[in-house]
């Protein structure tokens, strides 16, 4: 079942280069696909680039659990160099 989902990212000094170059290159596409749909993300930048929010939508929760802990086995290398911090939140929609 397919969750949207809430992501804020706390990068290390100096890191927005090379956190969001692996994020699009093939190895970090194949890990974001292995979680979510990449082509359905939505993403925003902190003017200082020191922080990332991502609304993704989620196929694969246990993935994304991972990722975000930094325990991912292909995303953990550059989780540890990059990623002070990264929460997630399931986010659900309300009817005005």
């Amino acid at each position: 079942m397919e969750k949207e989902m809430l992501v804020i990212v706390d990068l290390k000094e100096g890191k927005f280069e090379k956190f969001m170059g692996w994020m699009q290159s093939d190895e970090g596409m194949g890990v974001r696909k292995s979680a979510a749909y990449p082509e359905k993300t939505i993403a925003a930048v902190k003017p200082d680039k020191s922080g990332i929010m991502f609304k993704v939508h989620v196929h694969n929760e246990e993935a994304m659990k991972q990722l975000v802990s930094g325990k991912h086995p292909i995303g953990k290398p550059i989780y540890d160099e990059c990623v002070n911090k990264m929460h997630a939140w399931e986010l659900t929609k309300i009817e005005a």
